[in-house]
């Protein structure tokens, strides 16, 4: 494909970068955007391959795309549009994160002679991604202890409840309380307390299994979903929770501990949100009047 003048000032006004290649994947047309973003002037590449060096094009995973998985290569293979999103090399060492989207050029028996790449910096749609992500992840987690918050546990159980309701998948929730944590707070300060809490989510965290869930309701509140149990496993998974705090404690801090009141039950039919928390709150508060320290149910 000849590219005339008119054709070169064009695509030397637009923001993408764009480049040109035959079907050996020769680069015959190298726009200023190309050169802005990837900082190879149109002499420097004209006449070689993409693949001598040049962009040397990365996915997100690092896997070099030149011989293997080149996106610019396989349009020419089918005769088929793509976008996606790379790293292309700069010429100053770094990658730079690049939309990019290919499109073939055909000749006038049908053929696919070359094809163009379009590409524009993605830095910003990567910061933007990454940011919403992360506030996203804040949004469903508790800060101090990096545990699931309220909202995560609540919508969670909810969502339990209405596969119970539709499948009948059993499962049962633990209401997780600190004992005597105001006695903490008073004699050590607001700031052991929060490491007590940081300790106590640590214990949970390790005790629960893969599908279940525990998550900080607020101050020294914990509640766990926990899926495909009967009484009996659950009273377990309960009772493994109390140990593993019961037996945690903070050297630098003369080895201070505490231990968990739990109370456990399992899902009914006709459960709302509200009313198996009701449930496990009160069993909880059973275990407090009973001494502490234990699980019932």
């Amino acid at each position: 494909m000849k590219i005339n003048t008119i054709q070169t000032t064009v695509l030397d006004h637009l923001f993408e970068g764009v480049y040109y290649v035959d079907r050996e994947r020769k680069i015959l047309l190298w726009n200023r955007a190309a050169e802005r973003l990837t900082g190879f002037s149109s002499e420097e590449v004209l006449g070689r391959h993409c693949f001598d060096a040049v962009l040397r094009h990365v996915s997100a995973e690092g896997k070099l795309l030149c011989f293997t998985g080149c996106p610019l290569q396989a349009t020419l293979n089918d005769g088929q549009e793509r976008e996606t999103e790379i790293f292309l090399h700069h010429k100053k060492g770094h990658r730079v994160p690049v939309h990019v989207r290919v499109a073939p050029v055909f000749g006038e028996n049908g053929d696919v002679i070359g094809a163009v790449e379009m590409f524009r910096d993605a830095t910003s749609e990567l910061e933007q991604k990454e940011r919403f992500d992360y506030l996203e992840r804040m949004a469903f987690i508790d800060v101090l202890t990096g545990l699931p918050n309220r909202k995560y546990v609540l919508d969670s159980l909810k969502a339990r409840l209405e596969e119970f309701r539709r499948f009948e998948w059993s499962f049962g929730v633990l209401f997780i309380d600190v004992d005597h944590f105001k006695r903490i707070n008073d004699e050590h300060g607001h700031k052991v307390g929060d490491q007590m809490l940081k300790m106590v989510a640590a214990a949970l965290k390790a005790a629960s299994r893969r599908l279940d869930i525990v998550g900080r309701l607020g101050g020294e509140e914990f509640v766990a979903v926990v899926t495909n149990v009967d009484e009996k496993r659950l009273l377990t998974v309960a009772e493994r929770f109390r140990t593993l705090v019961e037996f945690s404690a903070m050297r630098e801090l003369n080895n201070l501990s505490v231990t968990i009141s739990i109370g456990a039950a399992m899902a009914q039919k006709g459960d709302s949100c509200d009313a198996l928390l009701e449930r496990t709150d009160e069993l909880l508060y059973q275990a407090k009047r009973a001494g502490r320290n234990r699980v019932v149910s």
